[in-house]
């Protein structure tokens, strides 16, 4: 069953309205990038999709069950959300027991347990640094520890905040390794961001916003040649897809590879 977001909005008390009429359905094992500009409502949408917050008109609703009818707790089960930054989210005092916090906090039995935490240390590439301090290790570390503690648990979706931020070219190559298993294994990735380029390689479904209200639903190559989509959200075409259309080679290319036999 998907995540459907069916005429949402949400008001913060203050009266200031942060995403509207956001129409939405996520599949089972889909990998979506939901763009924008900073305000056109793209966390506001993602935290509306865990629990974190409720629609304040319209519904959310996850397996067929309105998110306003369970716990954020419940919904989290379902729909892991990893922070832009993992300061918000780890508190363990090694890696380890990041890991096995929600396992211990469940009870689960010591089989499960330490199948699901190799599971998650073998997706981010993690296990080497189980007995240190999170605190003690790089921030692209950091990253990936905060999604190993989100992979321990039975999540059908998951979230990832900015992922590439603060990554090298070694980590974004482990993301993208990690995200293809999920998808391998029937998990939905969600990820918000900015970085353009990361989602022309990595995402098929791309989702724009702008307005607080989603404008674009498409492939990649449909979003990246729609000149009034990307200049409404005021996003910019990955470098590559800039060029090919600068020197008259494709309006669509994306990828290096779709470029280069044009040259030649």
């Amino acid at each position: 069953m998907p995540i459907e977001l069916t005429n949402a909005s949400f008001t913060y008390p203050d009266g200031s309205v942060a995403v509207e009429s956001v129409n939405l359905t996520i599949n089972d094992g889909e990998r979506v990038a939901i763009v924008g500009q900073n305000g056109a409502g793209k966390t506001t949408t993602v935290k509306m999709m865990n629990g974190l917050l409720r629609p304040t008109t319209g519904t959310v609703s996850v397996n067929g069950e309105l998110t306003n009818s369970r716990t954020t707790a419940t919904t989290a089960k379902t729909v892991g959300y990893v922070f832009q930054n993992p300061d918000d989210q780890i508190f363990g005092s090694n890696v380890r027991g990041e890991l096995e916090y929600m396992p211990r906090y469940h009870k689960w039995d010591e089989a499960k347990r330490e199948e699901r935490v190799a599971r998650a240390a073998d997706l981010t590439g993690i296990a080497q640094y189980f007995e240190i301090n999170p605190n003690d290790l790089p921030f692209a570390i950091k990253k990936f520890v905060a999604i190993g503690a989100i992979l321990v648990g039975e999540c059908k979706y998951v979230i990832l905040d900015e992922p590439t931020a603060g990554l090298d070219s070694h980590g974004l190559a482990l993301l993208n390794r990690m995200i293809d298993q999920l998808e391998a294994d029937g998990v939905s990735v969600i990820t918000i961001t900015h970085d353009m380029r990361f989602v022309a390689l990595s995402f098929d479904r791309v989702v724009v916003m702008a307005h607080r209200t989603v404008i674009a639903d498409g492939t990649a190559t449909e979003v990246f040649a729609n000149d009034a989509i990307l200049a409404e959200a005021r996003l910019k075409r990955p470098e590559v897809a800039q060029l090919a259309r600068d020197l008259g080679l494709s309006q669509t290319a994306l990828r290096l590879g779709e470029v280069l036999p044009l040259i030649a």
